[in-house]
């Protein structure tokens, strides 16, 4: 009996525990969406009066970022900064996933690719706003949890293949959008073509280890794009296959 009597009162401080650390991402993740919010009101050159979306800001607000991150924590987790994840590899500052995904202009039937999984968080919020994610990561190790992780979280549209992303995904698309979380020093060319008329790419474009352009591909016509300069931003190289 008295066996019992501590495992019940384990099992409380436990859930107690829970619930306390749940609250506090609860917070953390609300503050988070206020900085990108007004982080969004000093872009008006990118995102225009309008800012970023109710969709995108519903998707950052839901998406539970600490689950992402090696540590866990949600102090960590929602402070506006890149992480690191693992493999010499960074999850982004949560202003530059909000303001990709919203450049994307993701629609709720689209089918979607992201070029560089991670930890699996770009994804996770393109599933709260697209009808499927199709997503590639090079490094096993990486592809590997995220895949456990998204599909811990029941995220049922999202796809993780393992390979080298350069020549996109054909099988699973073509794409509404599509969003590259690494830097290269061109737009590879059979993303575009996997791109449906209309479609958008997003990926930062330029050398590695500098300071970048976060570029928006526009495919207008056969063979045919227009291309704009957004911001700034530093992200870790593109990474191929040595074969």
């Amino acid at each position: 009996m008295r066996t019992l009597l501590l495992l019940v009162l384990s099992m409380v401080t436990v859930v107690r525990e829970v619930t306390a650390q749940d609250a506090q991402c609860v917070l953390e993740r609300a503050a988070m969406v206020e900085t990108i919010r007004s982080y969004a009101r000093s872009h008006v050159s990118v995102l225009g009066q309008q800012g970023l979306s109710g969709r995108v800001l519903e998707a950052m607000g839901q998406t539970q970022r600490h689950l992402f991150i090696p540590e866990r924590s949600c102090s960590i987790a929602y402070a506006d900064m890149p992480l690191p994840i693992g493999a010499g590899q960074t999850i982004s500052q949560p202003f530059i996933v909000a303001l990709m995904t919203q450049l994307a202009y993701v629609a709720p039937d689209d089918v979607v690719l992201e070029v560089g999984t991670g930890s699996g968080y770009q994804a996770a919020i393109l599933a709260h706003l697209a009808r499927k994610v199709c997503t590639i990561e090079i490094i096993p190790q990486l592809a590997a949890a995220a895949a456990k992780t998204l599909k811990d979280l029941a995220y049922d549209n999202v796809s993780v293949r393992l390979g080298d992303g350069y020549a996109g995904w054909p099988d699973c698309g073509p794409f509404e959008a599509i969003i590259v979380t690494a830097a290269l020093g061109h737009v590879p060319a059979p993303l575009i073509e996997q791109l449906k008329l209309g479609g958008r790419l997003v990926m930062p474009v330029g050398p590695a280890y500098t300071t970048q352009q976060l570029t928006v591909v526009e495919k207008t016509g056969p063979g045919k794009t227009t291309t704009r300069a957004a911001s700034l931003v530093r992200f870790v190289p593109f990474t191929r296959s040595p074969d």
